[in-house]
């Protein structure tokens, strides 16, 4: 299910979204850096981006904006960014989860309403977004998207009519908020970033020169060039201007969390650090505790490309068995890409990763993946291996196996779709064709996170917040 697998019909599990916006107190252009910000970041989403910037010493309320439907590189030309003209801004990249995949649902999100303009970028998944919906569609909103950050900028509107700053209409339309979110609002001469009190989404706060930088990962301010400042805490509100810098509201802070443990595990890129802890040595941890529990005399560990291969370096040094490379991916092939029809000789999976049977003939492989969802992808891999020459193939998991549907920004399946779910290991196995298979124990997972707290919904249908009595992925996505 590793990246390579993305956007299947058939498998594939994939992230909401990614947030960057920039505040430049010199009062230089932005929308370039946010460009390659957004770039940092295509791996959280690759259906739509969008950018939308603002000049704070220009004329109160104008904001300039540019998005539309596919991958950062397709959507901005040169003359786009030149025209982004503005020291102030906010990027977005969106994969839908459900619902539509379309312009209108692109992000950011720009409002003109009394007060003057609102830019916002979001992700994450309200768990209560029909009904805060139905009360604003009650008192005359026109909603232009399907998208539930659409309901978070309308609310953060209409307090903004009722109190005296931005940041005090953002607080007050957070304690409405249930569910997942990281937040990037523009107002015309602040920059405001918001995260969930669980912290189920990652956000951090960078600094380069004399400008302040929001990110759903570290990652996209290495790329910029910013220092890394810290994690905006779970809870946390942060006011970015010239005159105060970075000012901190923590009102919504609280000692429960629940972060996604598979930001560790797939979504966020391994050269992050999320709250403290580097994703890369969480994968190492993974493949080290893999090879300590699902033990097996092989003579190869190798990884699915991308999110498999520090786990399987981790299954290596743990267990002494060579690591080693066992696929080609065709890096020139999007995510979202025309897949071969049932008809075809060609198959999606072929299309995107090839097998060096050089590596794996004659050999017992341990395959290292990072989850299983509906099974047809690892079934196809599998058979991939053993065609090379593979004598056996060993598939081991660095996460528990998937069991519960997920409502709070990823795109788990209904129960009945996952492979997991009413079968036993060995049954998975059968129908996967491994010679053997292990997935991670969920004891294992704090090892993961450094300790820290996060949500094993999908692994045990615990959630920190309830889930939604209706499924609202299809309606309010974002």
């Amino acid at each position: 299910m590793s990246d390579v697998m993305e956007h299947y019909q058939d498998d594939g599990l994939h992230e909401e979204c990614g947030v960057f916006g920039m505040y430049d107190f010199d009062g230089h252009d932005v929308a370039r850096t946010i460009y390659y910000g957004l770039f940092a970041l295509q791996h959280r989403g690759q259906e739509s981006c969008g950018i939308a910037v603002s000049d704070t010493e220009g004329p109160k309320g104008k904001v300039l904006s540019s998005k539309g439907m596919g991958l950062v590189n397709e959507v901005f030309t040169q003359e786009d960014l030149d025209k982004l003209k503005g020291n102030i801004g906010v990027g977005h990249v969106r994969y839908s989860t459900a619902g539509a995949s379309t312009r209108e649902n692109a992000q950011p999100l720009v409002l003109n309403y009394i007060k003057g303009t609102l830019a916002l970028a979001h992700n994450g998944n309200l768990v209560n977004a029909p009904e805060l919906r139905r009360e604003l569609a009650h008192d005359g909103a026109i909603f232009q998207t399907t998208i539930d950050s659409e309901v978070i900028a309308y609310h953060i509107a209409r307090e903004r009519v009722k109190t005296s700053s931005a940041e005090e209409a953002v607080q007050n339309a957070m304690k409405k908020l249930v569910g997942s979110y990281s937040l990037i609002v523009m107002s015309p001469r602040k920059l405001i970033g918001a995260r969930d009190p669980f912290g189920f989404r990652p956000l951090c706060i960078g600094k380069r020169d004399n400008a302040y930088v929001l990110a759903s990962e570290s990652c996209a301010l290495d790329t910029i060039g910013a220092e890394f400042v810290r994690d905006v805490e779970p809870g946390e509100m942060v006011v970015i201007s010239p005159e105060k810098g970075i000012e901190s509201h923590r009102e919504l802070c609280q000692k429960e969390h629940g972060r996604c443990v598979f930001e560790y595990i797939y979504f966020a890129r391994p050269d992050s650090v999320i709250d403290g802890m580097s994703v890369y040595q969480s994968r190492i941890i993974a493949g080290r505790c893999l090879a300590k529990d699902s033990p097996v005399d092989a003579d190869l560990v190798v990884g699915v490309p991308e999110s498999g291969n520090a786990a399987a370096l981790g299954y290596s040094l743990e267990s002494g068995i060579p690591y080693g490379t066992a696929f080609v991916k065709n890096g020139y092939v999007g995510r979202t890409f025309i897949k071969p029809k049932q008809s075809q000789r060609e198959s999606s999976v072929r299309v995107k990763l090839n097998v060096l049977k050089d590596a794996v003939a004659g050999k017992r492989v341990i395959m290292i993946d990072d989850s299983i969802v509906r099974g047809t992808t690892s079934d196809r891999i599998v058979s991939m291996l053993k065609e090379a020459g593979a004598k056996e193939v060993h598939v081991r998991i660095s996460s528990p196996p998937f069991l519960y549907p997920c409502y709070f920004g990823t795109d788990v399946p209904d129960s009945d779709q996952l492979i997991a779910y009413n079968r036993t290991i060995e049954e998975i196995r059968q129908i996967i064709g491994a010679d053997s298979l292990g997935y991670l124990k969920l004891e294992r997972l704090p090892e993961l996170t450094g300790g820290r707290q996060f949500c094993q919904g999908c692994f045990t249908g615990k959630w920190p917040i309830d889930p939604p009595k209706e499924d609202i992925r299809g309606e309010y996505d974002a």
